[in-house]
């Protein structure tokens, strides 16, 4: 592969969280970019709301909530490293509604092009990111391109893919 090729800019987001889907978005977006090129970012949201139920404790909350997404972050990192040392990669640990952020980063970085989600398998539907993205026309759709991965897809599969 050209060393342009390699070295293009676009970016894959991925919402990082502790759910099964996170693993399959995870490993697509890592192994597109493995093959080539750019960078899979990272991304997890602290949801505030929390905090304000418990005034006196917000610091103290806000503080393990920032613990629990760092170790969530390098947990992953490291699943990304046991696919291959070439994959770059960026974090972003946000507080907010997360919806409201990956609408605000994906306006924040030019570079980001491609929001890669994993369908849920469960009764209920395919997940509330995947069905309000899914839903948004017009000038509320993402000025990217959302790709769903099938969350029964394995590593190989997914391999295969990409």
């Amino acid at each position: 592969m050209a060393e342009t090729e390699r070295d293009y800019k676009r970016k894959f987001l991925v919402v990082v969280d502790e759910s099964k889907e996170t693993d399959r978005a995870l490993a697509f977006a890592a192994h597109r970019v493995k093959r080539t090129g750019g960078t899979v970012v990272l991304l997890t949201v602290i949801d505030s709301q929390e905090f304000t139920q418990f005034l006196g404790v917000e610091d103290v909350m806000r503080a393990e909530a920032r613990d629990n997404a760092e170790r969530l972050i390098d947990a992953k990192l490291a699943r990304i490293a046991q696919w291959g040392d070439q994959i770059r990669t960026e974090t972003v640990i946000r507080e907010g509604d997360l919806v409201n952020e990956i609408g605000r980063l994906i306006a924040a970085d030019p570079s980001i092009a491609i929001l890669v989600l994993a369908a849920s398998n469960s009764k209920e539907g395919p997940g509330p990111l995947i069905t309000d993205f899914a839903a948004r026309t017009g000038h509320q759709a993402l000025p990217v391109i959302v790709t769903i991965i099938p969350g029964t897809l394995t590593d190989e599969q997914i391999i295969a893919v990409t």
